[in-house]
């Protein structure tokens, strides 16, 4: 039986492209975007199964209220997937006040609201499944891209919480974290502060953001794929780590971040009663 998945951002990057294999396989996919001429073509070919709305997800009222229609109009969603979102790059110096506001209000912000909004109806509907798409950096932090960070680091760390409060109502949930991917996230999406040459050592994202110089190594297309899977997974994951590069650098630096953790022993002790 098919299931009901509701997705932030669903104009390109992952979540196009999961609602392009959700619509395909005949699920339904209740999709939010700013600009709906960038679906036309999901509108056309799943009038019944592509539920199109208009939402900039900075928006907690319209978020709230798209949500309660959402939920009251299909009666059951069992997939919520947080996806909106984007990457800034510049070093924090280099970054505006309202930059790291909207990023803020986008990655972070938007994506509490969204979860925190549709906890109350997968209660009530007796479970459900949170995907929150995260990245390989809420693990991994480099230079230049401080803000992303701080937003993925973040919004990790509400699922993690929530996912221990929900768990009893059979709600579960799971943070994807990706590596580079061929998306628009990296080739159009992206925003760029204005860079200050005090910091050029640290601009060498710009190459990555260039198609030209090589192009990411993940696939968006099998990445989607796996994200839809686990869905089935049970129990939920709690973390997926996609892509090769992504893996190894994550477990990198944990078991730097572990060593130096382990030598802290007698200092964590020192300051017991």
């Amino acid at each position: 039986m098919g299931k009901t998945w509701m997705i932030t951002g669903v104009s390109s990057g992952f979540g196009r492209e999961m609602a392009e294999q959700l619509l395909e396989r005949g699920d339904v996919v209740i999709g939010t975007v700013r600009d709906e001429g960038k679906v036309g073509d999901l509108i056309e070919r799943y009038p019944d199964t592509f539920d199109c709305r208009l939402l900039d997800v900075t928006d907690v009222p319209a978020l709230q209220r798209t949500v309660r229609d959402a939920f009251e109009r299909h009666g059951r969603i069992d997939v919520v997937v947080s996806n909106a979102g984007y990457g800034l790059f510049g070093c924090a110096e280099e970054l505006s006040d309202a930059e790291i506001d909207h990023i803020v209000a986008t990655n972070l912000v938007g994506s509490i609201q969204f979860i925190k909004t549709s906890l109350p109806y997968l209660r009530a509907q007796g479970g459900g499944r949170i995907i929150q798409m995260s990245s390989y950096g809420a693990q991994v932090a480099y230079p230049a891209n401080s803000m992303y960070h701080a937003t993925k680091f973040g919004i990790e760390g509400f699922c993690e919480a929530v996912a221990q409060e929900v768990a009893q109502f059979n709600i579960g949930v799971t943070m994807v974290e990706p590596g580079g991917a061929r998306t628009e996230f990296r080739y159009g999406s992206a925003k760029v502060a204005d860079l200050m040459p005090e910091y050029e050592s640290c601009h060498g994202f710009l190459t990555m953001l260039d198609a030209s110089k090589g192009l990411a190594p993940g696939d968006p297309k099998r990445m989607a794929e796996r994200i839809i899977a686990s869905a089935d997974q049970e129990p939920a994951p709690l973390r997926m780590v996609l892509g090769s590069q992504a893996l190894a650098a994550t477990i990198e630096r944990l078991e730097t971040r572990l060593a130096d953790f382990k030598t802290q022993t007698e200092l964590a002790a020192s300051t017991d009663f």
